[in-house]
């Protein structure tokens, strides 16, 4: 990772056409040539950039002074392989230019996706209701796996579908799966739950109106953390 610090200004070409004017910002070069251009205030977003595959090269302009200000010391060029788009950064004064070898990096890892709430639900399904099975996680159908099949204390069966954030969509999804499992003799009745930590109003009128119930999942408490809320009991 190379990172330099500098008065620069750039110009991208191609698909669009954008500027920069002049001012102290933060490159970012990273191994792949693939360039980032920050500022000290707005979001974590880059200004401009030039994403991979492209090639980048250093051109050393000549010492003469452009028509409207100092000749650049140094000129970044950065091409994309694929497109005609050119973003070209002139660098003007140079405070600082480092590389550094960060190595592999091992990737994000994320805590609380679906994947987790679906190995805790399976392994708390009494959560569902007192007295339920699992029959199963990513039970397959012919459209796709339900993400937990399970028997409620009736016998029946119950098809779960588990979101982090629950919206209409995924109320649709499992709309489509109970619709699938009711048509098999052998399944039906088929109940749905729509479980999620946060469902949006409009999901849970909609999930209601289908029959089916809704399901809120903390996190936390089903992976065993103490809640530091205060407490009379």
């Amino acid at each position: 990772m190379r990172v330099i610090v500098a008065d620069c200004s750039a110009e991208y070409s191609g698909r669009l056409s954008a500027s920069l004017p002049p001012a102290k910002r933060v490159l970012l070069i990273k191994a792949d040539n693939s360039l980032l251009i920050f500022s000290e205030l707005g979001s974590y977003k880059p200004l401009n950039w030039m994403a991979a595959p492209c090639t980048l090269k250093d051109v050393t302009p000549g010492s003469a002074e452009a028509a409207d200000g100092p000749a650049p010391e140094h000129i970044l060029r950065v091409c994309a392989d694929k497109t005609s788009d050119v973003l070209e950064v002139s660098l003007y004064h140079v405070y600082s230019d480092t590389t550094y070898d960060l190595g592999i990096d091992p990737g994000l890892i994320k805590d609380g996706v679906e994947d987790h709430l679906q190995r805790y639900l399976s392994e708390q399904i009494d959560r569902i209701g007192p007295g339920s099975k699992l029959i199963r996680r990513e039970y397959p159908t012919a459209i796709g796996p339900v993400d937990i099949m399970a028997l409620n204390a009736d016998g029946e069966h119950v098809a779960i579908e588990i979101k982090r954030h629950g919206g209409i969509d995924g109320v649709e999804q499992l709309t489509r799966y109970c619709e699938l499992l009711n048509r098999d003799p052998l399944l039906a009745p088929v109940h749905g739950i729509f479980a999620a930590q946060t469902i949006t109003p409009q999901a849970r009128v909609l999930a209601q109106d289908r029959g089916f119930e809704c399901l809120i999942l903390d996190y936390d408490e089903m992976k065993g953390r103490e809640d530091d809320s205060l407490r009379l009991f």
